[in-house]
C-alpha cells in the first residue's frame, strides 16, 4: 500500500492547475501584441538612421574639419579647423559670407513669393472646385498633372519652353501678343529669378489645391445655406467660413510648402546648371557651389548646418505663434 504525502497531493494540483499555465501564456501574448508595432517600424527606423541621421552627424563632424580636396580620398584625417568654417560663411564684409547673405536674401524673397502664390492659386482652385458641374472630375486630374510631372521632365519641358530663340514663352509673348520690344533672355540676367518662380509656382500650387480641397470637404454645407439665407455673399462666406474653418489646414500648410520651397534644389539645378545666376542664386544650389566646385567640403558643411539651425528656428517660432493663436481662439 502505498502512501501520499500532502506534498505529493499539492504538486501535481499546482502544475496541472489552469491559473499557473495561463499566466506566463498571457505576459507571452502580451509581450508579442506591444513588440510587434515596434518590430514592424524597425527597417524603417533603420533606413531613416541610414539615409538621414547618420549623413546628418557626418555632415555636422565635417563642418569642423578643414576638409579640401587634398583630403578627398580619407576625409577623416583633415585636420580640425573648429569654428573657422563658421566664422567665414557668417563673415559678411568678406567675399564668402557677402555671397551667402545675398543667396539667403534671394532664397527668403523666393520662397516667400512662391509660397504665397501657391496658397493663392491653390486655395481659388479648391474652392472653385466646390460647386459641382460637369466636367469637374477631369479638371481635377488636369490641375494636378504639374504635381504628379516627375521634376526632371517637367523642368527641362521648361527649359526649352524658356530658350531664347525658339522658345514657347518668347513665342506667346513676343510674336503673338507683342508685349516685349524683343525675345528676352529669360535663364540668364535679372529675368532669371521670374523664370524659377513660375516653374516653382507651376509645380508647388497642385499641392496645395489637393490639400485645401481635402480640408473643405469637413466643412458643412450647412453652415453656407445658412449664410446665404441671410444674405451672405459668396465673398463674405469665404471670408467668415471658408478661411476660419480652414486655418488648421493653412497653417500646416504653409509650414510645409516654406521647407519644401527654402530646401529646393533639383529645380535650380535642372533649370539653370551648376553655375544659377546672381538673381536666382538659391542657397541650396550656393551651398552645392561651395562644396562640389570649390571642393571646399569644410565650409559647404558649416553652412547646410547653418541652414538648418535657421530652417529649425523659424519652424519652432511658428509653431509656437500658431499653437499660441490656435489656443486664443479656442477661449
Amino acid at each position: 500500500m502505498t502512501t501520499t504525502t500532502p506534498e505529493a497531493v499539492e504538486h501535481p494540483v499546482r502544475k496541472n492547475s489552469p491559473g499557473a499555465a495561463s499566466g506566463p501564456r498571457r505576459r507571452t501574448g502580451r509581450i508579442r501584441r506591444i513588440g510587434l508595432p515596434y518590430l514592424l517600424l524597425l527597417p524603417a527606423l533603420i533606413l531613416e538612421l541610414l539615409v538621414h541621421l547618420v549623413p546628418m552627424v557626418i555632415g555636422i563632424v565635417m563642418s569642423f574639419k578643414e576638409l579640401t580636396q587634398f583630403y578627398i580620398r580619407d576625409w577623416g584625417t583633415a585636420p580640425w579647423s573648429g569654428f573657422d568654417n563658421y566664422r567665414m560663411s557668417v563673415d559678411f564684409d568678406a567675399p564668402v559670407g557677402e555671397a551667402l547673405l545675398h543667396s539667403f536674401f534671394v532664397t527668403v524673397g523666393f520662397t516667400l513669393l512662391s509660397v504665397g502664390l501657391c496658397w493663392l492659386i491653390g486655395t481659388a482652385a479648391a474652392i472653385f472646385m466646390q460647386d459641382t458641374f460637369r466636367g469637374r472630375g477631369l479638371l481635377r486630374a488636369l490641375f494636378l498633372v504639374p504635381y504628379a510631372l516627375p521634376v526632371y521632365a517637367a523642368v527641362i519641358t521648361w527649359v526649352f519652353m524658356f530658350q531664347h530663340d525658339n522658345g514657347l514663352v518668347n513665342h506667346v509673348l513676343h510674336d503673338q501678343l507683342h508685349l516685349t520690344d524683343k525675345p528676352s533672355f529669360w535663364l540668364i540676367g535679372d529675368n532669371s529669378f521670374w523664370a524659377l518662380l513660375t516653374v516653382s509656382v507651376w509645380k508647388g500650387w497642385p499641392f496645395a489645391f489637393l490639400i485645401v480641397m481635402a480640408g473643405l470637404q469637413n466643412i458643412s454645407r450647412e453652415l453656407y445655406e445658412a449664410a446665404a439665407l441671410d444674405g451672405a455673399g459668396v465673398w463674405q462666406q469665404i471670408r467668415r467660413i471658408t478661411l476660419p474653418s480652414l486655418r488648421p489646414v493653412n497653417q500646416v500648410l504653409v509650414l510645409v510648402l516654406f521647407l519644401w520651397t527654402f530646401n529646393d534644389f533639383n529645380t535650380p539645378y535642372v533649370l539653370f546648371g551648376k553655375a544659377a545666376p546672381e538673381a536666382a542664386d538659391l542657397i541650396s544650389v550656393h551651398i552645392y557651389q561651395a562644396s562640389f566646385v570649390t571642393w571646399n567640403f569644410g565650409t559647404g558643411s558649416a553652412m547646410s548646418v547653418l541652414l538648418l539651425l535657421f530652417l529649425l528656428l523659424v519652424t519652432g517660432v511658428y509653431l509656437a505663434v500658431t499653437s499660441r493663436g490656435r489656443r486664443a481662439a479656442d477661449v
